[in-house]
């Protein structure tokens, strides 16, 4: 037994040093009141410049920093240095380095502050909200300038992080029912000027400078340092308040670009991946990928997250372009975000943009998810299933009367795990299944990238264009089998209020005109938000619809004969300890009423004809049951 002992603590012991050791080479910046210790991970001797500001003017004092190990140079700066700025540079241009953790205007410079002076009052007692299972989340993906830039949204805090903290916001949020917000990237980007904060500008965000600050032009004053920083804590502190998560999409797959990067700036080629012919490799379709095998991008992808979960109370990750990076480094993630807390919850997009210079059976891959436990990843199988194939907006899918669906759609519903009612062969991309557990699928029909909901049956199902009622039905019919999947539920921002963007396909620089959220919609199409928000707290209330377990899925969820265009299950013998016994869900895309048959009895109506009311719309005999086009009918004994 003492020998047992000895390992563990041997180990546990090593994997401590590692640990620290990872976090000191990335602990760039060490503020005391009577010194600052800077340090750098470089190939070559670097030069540090101290400033009094974060732009403009010369440095007053460079300094040769000392080598203190292999790559490691640090030099000590007696005296108080907060309120100043830094930068190294090795040669290849000025840099804050690649683990600024506070910036002056646009991440030019570094800067020194005292973390502790950016906590809101009670950060100290801010925690992380519980999760029992990733099942039990519904995921609201959310850009700051989207969701309170425009006037109708009565909202103070315009385009800042401060709207997520007004009260009008809150309650939205708590009166739709989601208790997940997905934030598209809020660190520091390059497209944006934080310089001219009065001129509109727009960008998702998808092209990191800096990755562990906060975007400067999300705050009301980008030329302080600690500003952004602590309106970022203030509004995840708001949402914790309210019950609510937040995750925050990272961007490690690619920088802004690679020649004027923080990473090529402090070691070359240390951080990217190239080709056999030495030119950069582009599987992210941005010019450049990054190389999370290579050690450096390993150990700062870990200490990045980390220090997001540790800093700002970060509840999970949105991983861009997941496909990009190995499989090693994201089950490596995955653990060592275990140890500070296994509520925390990763997924990402199980694909890349291009081919990458990795073997293509070691990068994490949708296909791979069964390889990587605890990581999930958006299906694009129940997507297109229901709306149509991504490479052709013009094409219709389950939604617009498309036979030969129903199997993939099948498929999305149980969760992309192995069902013996679901044939994969049938199933339009995944020809096996992909999740070992249902929590391992994100089910979603929309999402920032790509046509939004409503542009998308616009487009492809011409009668829906011209009828608002018929956009409508199929609409609500599309989110009750993303709400009732199996998977982890996903929508974007704005589908409960009939959002759409002008029909532009790729908006992430487009005006706020194509981006905003229109509020006044929530008064015209009041019936629209009021079936999102019944069946999320229907799928909150009833258990049977977040089983979270492949096991109790395939105990629990069985499904009737498909038709055309028509999908039915069955959620039995009070699934998940669920207080009704069964429950029939029916997804018929068909224009004209279908029949399906289930056993006699007497059943309460909870779902029908575009309303959702838990405590019933009514009540129906079993036997042979009609459910009217492009509707839904959701009953239960």
């Amino acid at each position: 037994m003492k020998i047992k002992h000895y390992i563990v603590a041997f180990f546990t012991a090593l994997l401590c040093s590692q640990n620290a050791s990872a976090q000191q080479k990335f602990n760039e910046v060490s503020y005391s009141p009577s010194e600052t210790t800077f340090r750098l991970i470089a190939p070559n001797k670097p030069t540090l410049r101290l400033y009094d500001a974060g732009t403009g003017g010369k440095a007053y004092k460079k300094i040769k920093m000392e080598q203190s190990g292999e790559n490691t140079w640090t030099t000590t700066v007696k005296g108080n240095l907060k309120g100043k700025f830094y930068t190294f540079d090795i040669g290849h241009g000025e840099t804050p380095g690649v683990f600024a953790k506070a910036v002056g205007c646009n991440g030019i410079r570094g800067a020194v502050i005292d973390m502790k002076e950016t906590d809101p009052t009670g950060w100290n007692i801010d925690q992380r909200v519980p999760t029992k299972s990733p099942s039990d989340l519904i995921i609201y993906e959310l850009h700051h300038r989207d969701f309170s830039i425009d006037p109708s949204s009565g909202l103070v805090h315009k385009g800042k992080f401060l709207a997520l903290t007004e009260q009008k916001a809150i309650d939205y949020l708590k009166k739709l029912g989601v208790n997940t917000v997905h934030l598209l990237p809020s660190f520091d980007f390059a497209s944006v000027d934080e310089s001219k904060p009065n001129t509109p500008q727009y960008n998702w965000g998808y092209d990191p400078l800096n990755y562990n600050v906060p975007e400067g032009s999300y705050s009301y004053d980008a030329n302080l340092p600690t500003r952004r920083i602590k309106e970022f804590k203030q509004m995840v502190q708001a949402l914790h308040k309210a019950g609510i998560r937040v995750i925050l999409d990272v961007v490690y797959n690619h920088t802004f670009d690679l020649k004027n990067s923080n990473f090529e700036r402090t070691f070359p080629k240390a951080y990217y991946r190239y080709k056999a012919d030495g030119t950069p490799s582009d599987g992210s379709g941005c010019g450049n990928e990054t190389a999370s095998e290579k050690t450096l991008m390993h150990d700062f992808m870990l200490e990045s997250m980390k220090y997001w979960v540790k800093e700002y109370h970060i509840d999970g990750f949105r991983v861009d372009l997941m496909g990009v990076h190995d499989i090693q480094t994201m089950n490596d993630i995955r653990r060592e975000l275990n140890a500070i807390d296994p509520g925390i919850f990763i997924y990402g997009e199980g694909w890349s943009a291009g081919t990458c210079a990795y073997p293509h059976d070691k990068l994490a891959m949708k296909a791979a998810i069964s390889q990587m436990p605890g990581i999930a990843a958006f299906s694009d199988d129940i997507r297109d299933a229901l709306r149509g194939p991504f490479s052709d907006d013009k094409k219709t899918g389950f939604l617009g009367g498309i036979e030969g669906l129903e199997e993939s759609l099948k498929a999305g519903i149980a969760g992309m795990i192995a069902h013996p009612q679901v044939d994969y062969s049938k199933v339009n991309y995944s020809k096996k299944p992909y999740a070992t557990e249902p929590t391992q699928m994100i089910a979603y029909v929309s999402c920032h990238d790509d046509l939004c909901l409503v542009d998308r049956l616009k487009a492809s199902i011409p009668e829906a264009e011209y009828d608002e009622n018929e956009l409508i039905r199929l609409d609500e019919l599309a989110q009750t089998a993303v709400l009732t999947s199996q998977g982890v539920p996903f929508i974007l921002s704005g589908e409960e209020m009939l959002r759409d963007k002008k029909g532009v396909h790729n908006s992430f620089n487009s005006p706020d005109s194509i981006n905003h959220l229109d509020w006044n919609n929530l008064k015209a199409y009041p019936q629209v938000f009021n079936y999102y928000s019944g069946l999320i707290n229907l799928r909150k209330n009833h258990p049977a619809f977040r089983l979270g377990s492949a096991d109790l899925v395939r105990k629990h969820l069985e499904f009737l004969p498909v038709q055309k265009c028509l999908v039915a299950f069955r959620l039995k013998g009070h699934a998940g300890g669920d207080k009704w016994n069964n429950i029939y869900v029916i997804l018929n895309a068909n224009p004209e009423l279908r029949t399906v048959n289930i056993p006699k009895g007497k059943y309460t109506i909870v779902c029908a004809n575009g309303e959702v009311k838990e405590s019933g719309l009514g009540e129906m005999e079993g036997g042979e049951v009609t459910v009217d086009g492009q509707s839904a009918l959701i009953l239960h004994d």
